[in-house]
């Protein structure tokens, strides 16, 4: 009882912050494009956490800097990138939204970008924490 405590209390700003941008993702897409699709990134995020927390015994780095640093290499571009282009689509950067004929088909492929993005980032980081 007690570790699945600490895990969950480990979990937490991982969990906090990810919630939030699925929040913001819904907030921006609200009956527009492809919202639940895009939640997908945000949801293989957390479960990549997950298991970095499980493979470590409760701990980041309990089985190494590998999984740390490659959920960290896969956050930083499947999220980054998720949230950059959501923010654009709010803020109409650059004319995204209004100069655009569709400018939600934006949405359309993005959590492929991501997802492929992510994997890369994911991989180097693996790569990274295996020579540390």
């Amino acid at each position: 009882m007690k570790s699945a405590i600490v895990f969950l209390v480990r979990l937490s700003p991982v969990l906090f912050v990810i919630v939030a941008s699925m929040i913001y993702v819904l907030k921006i897409e609200a009956g527009v494009a492809y919202p639940f699709r895009n939640l997908v990134p945000m949801i293989a995020m957390i479960v990549l956490a997950a298991v970095t927390l499980k493979r470590g015994d409760g701990h980041w780095t309990g089985s190494g800097w590998s999984w740390l640093l490659g959920m960290l290499g896969f956050a930083i571009p499947a999220i980054g990138l998720s949230l950059y282009l959501h923010y654009g689509y709010d803020v109409d950067l650059n004319g995204m939204y209004s100069e655009s004929v569709y400018p939600q088909e934006v949405f359309r492929y993005l959590p492929i970008y991501t997802m492929v993005a992510g994997g890369i980032g994911f991989a180097i980081g693996w790569i990274a924490g295996r020579n540390v």
